[in-house]
């Protein structure tokens, strides 16, 4: 293989036995340097484990992989769990930061840890993850950290020098293989220089025909349309019907492949994957997180054949799957961000951006965004576009449960752990000082609850330690014996209600059972005992509250329900049941490898387990098939 200047040099600090952190925009080609500490770690016989920040990323790795080194590669997400012998083990960053504060021993055949998309660093919910997954790493791994393009590389490599006392090299590529050209559509014209939209006519709304009837005109297709919202997807696809991408020895190909691909896959019944039919006859598609994992990966499939020729997505599909395209267009240049919507960060712009020319086959690439300066204003949305990437800050809260885990190993000397971190790195000194505060706060919370007596965990401390992110609730529950009480229903239902997370104004179903109404009852004065202590105690934010808007759905599902029938009993999108569901499995697996958990909890949760990862919830099964 050839490789361009910057993978070289990646290359030769990883054959010195370097740790490296790469810099390069999407689609550089990061991955071919990950590639080469795979075969040379499987040449020589040494352990590689391989993170990613989401489970979608993981499968593909896992079936890409898995494809160049057959057995050598296992997977492991919480969810499944296949050749977890495997030399190259590829897992969620959650998975290893467990793994190193549960069971250190289990990474001592690893050498090399590959970080992909490390910049999640500063992912406000899960960011903490990476940042005490890279605090604890043992001592005998070395780091390879994938990053898109962030301003402040040196600084995040120097921190990770200054903790492990050993030389992490940079490496830095700012130039795209395939370089980007840009245009805009304002006012239902279509222009290449940002400053023209100044003379655009503001008034006239822009066309999605135009600016589709445009790409086509101009060679732009296969494209992406990255869209902020799941139904805005599906309307603008239905609303692109008029147009016919292919013609008849194509459509005949691409029908062929679907109806293949569905039928392999289970889901030639599924209600989206009909609804959709009509749209893959003429070359369109949607994509997003509320359908199946299993039609995502039939819709992800038709893409590589090059007979889609337009996708409308959200951006989960910028994130490492490699799916490149001629052209990429934005929708708006504004998205929801956690609590309300603002203008896209540049490095986000950039992540989808970077979808756009195939290396190889394009000299360059082209992304179309749709501008209304009644939205935006015009420098903003050049700051977006032009403007420098943000850097990356620490978004550190450590979890009940890792502070339990560092209790246990260094007892009230715990606290020399924090100045370790990216936050104590990056910030001022009343930052650090608040920092401090909250995970004294912590500390003393749980020594109050009783999770731990006289310089030891307790039995509950040990059942918190397993449970991240929903250690309090469920701690309390297994400590008035409320877990060991339920039945195989019960632990379904209280398991899907920790994990979800309804959407704004979404309502309880009606009709909800006499067991459920309990447990909720139960959860919500347990919870209300919590938040009172936490605001006590000025610890922000405050444990998650378990909702139970999918109890009926789980109890449908419990009792044999076919996935159809059951979503009759809920208005979660489908593909976000089987999300909750398998998070559901996830929460429920960690309660049973609590070491104190009873033989016959563990039994009931085995059965709680066997019943619900069934049909398309079985993660596993999906890739197995692969």
């Amino acid at each position: 293989m050839v490789y361009d200047k910057f993978q070289q040099e990646a290359i030769g600090h990883i054959n010195q036995g370097h740790s490296v952190i790469v810099s390069a925009p999407t689609g550089a080609g990061k991955t071919a340097i990950a590639e080469h500490i795979l075969s040379t770690s499987i040449q020589n016989r040494f352990g590689v484990i391989y993170t990613a920040p989401i489970k979608a990323l993981s499968n593909q790795k896992f079936r890409d992989f898995q494809s160049q080194f057959g057995d050598q590669i296992g997977i492991l997400t919480g969810d499944v769990s296949i050749n977890p012998a495997a030399p190259v083990l590829i897992m969620t960053t959650e998975i290893f930061r467990n793994k190193i504060l549960d069971e250190p021993t289990s990474l001592d055949k690893y050498t090399w840890i590959i970080f992909d998309e490390i910049h999640y660093i500063d992912n406000p919910e899960r960011g903490t993850v990476w940042e005490e997954s890279l605090i604890f790493l043992p001592k005998h791994m070395k780091i390879l950290g994938l990053s898109a393009t962030i301003p402040n590389i040196k600084q995040f490599a120097a921190w990770i020098e200054s903790i492990h006392n050993k030389p992490v090299q940079v490496v830095i590529e700012d130039k795209r293989p395939v370089p980007l050209h840009f245009f805009f559509q304002c006012g239902n014209e279509i222009v290449d220089k940002i400053d023209h939209l100044k003379r655009l006519k503001y008034g006239r709304p822009n066309k999605l025909s135009t600016l589709i009837s445009y790409l086509n005109q101009k060679d732009g297709l296969p494209a992406i349309y990255f869209v902020f919202g799941r139904r805005r997807a599906e309307e603008l696809a239905f609303e692109s019907m008029h147009h016919n991408f292919l013609n008849g020895k194509e459509k005949q190909q691409i029908v062929e492949i679907y109806n293949n691909l569905c039928e392999r896959f289970d889901v030639k019944t599924d209600r989206t994957a009909q609804d959709m039919f009509p749209l893959i006859q003429r070359g369109i598609a949607y994509h997003h997180a509320g359908m199946l994992p299993t039609l995502k990966e039939v819709i992800e499939r038709l893409f590589t054949s090059r007979l889609l020729k337009v996708i409308f997505t959200t951006e989960t599909f910028a994130l490492g799957i490699n799916m490149p395209s001629r052209s990429v267009m934005f929708d708006d240049l504004r998205k929801f961000y956690g609590k309300y919507v603002r203008n896209l960060k540049t490095r986000d712009f950039y992540q989808m951006a970077g979808r756009a020319g195939r290396r190889g086959i394009d000299k360059e690439g082209f992304v179309y965004c749709r501008v209304n300066l009644h939205r935006i204003e015009l420098e903003d949305a050049k700051r977006v576009i032009f403007g420098k990437p943000e850097e990356v800050r620490s978004q550190l809260n450590t979890s009940y449960a890792t502070i339990l885990n560092l209790y246990e190993k260094y007892q009230e000397e715990l606290f020399k752990v924090y100045p370790l971190s990216l936050h104590y790195f990056q910030s001022r000194k009343n930052e650090q000082k608040e920092a401090l505060r909250l995970i004294d706060a912590k500390l003393r919370l749980l020594k109050e609850l009783g999770y731990i007596h006289d310089g030891v965990l307790s039995q509950k401390g040990q059942f918190a330690k397993s449970v991240y992110g929903y250690e309090l609730i469920l701690s309390e529950l297994y400590e008035d014996n409320v877990l060991e009480q339920l039945d195989e229903f019960g632990l379904g239902v209280i398991a899907a209600g920790v994990v979800f997370e309804p959407r704004k104004n979404q309502r309880m179903p009606v009709g909800i059972s006499k067991g459920t109404r309990s447990i909720k009852r139960v959860c919500e004065e347990t919870y209300d005992r919590i938040k009172h202590k936490e605001e006590r105690y000025r610890i922000y934010p405050f444990s998650k509250l378990p909702y139970f808007h999918l109890s009926v759905a789980m109890e449908a599902w419990l009792r044999g329900t076919n996935f159809e029938k059951m979503l009759r009993f809920t208005d979660v999108d489908e593909g976000e049941v089987v999300r909750y569901f398998r998070m559901s499995i996830q929460t429920l697996r960690e309660i049973s490898d609590a070491r104190v958990a009873s033989y016959l909890l563990k039994d009931k949760i085995r059965e709680t387990i066997r019943v619900i990862n069934r049909d398309v919830v079985d993660a596993e099964k999906q890739l197995r098939e692969n």
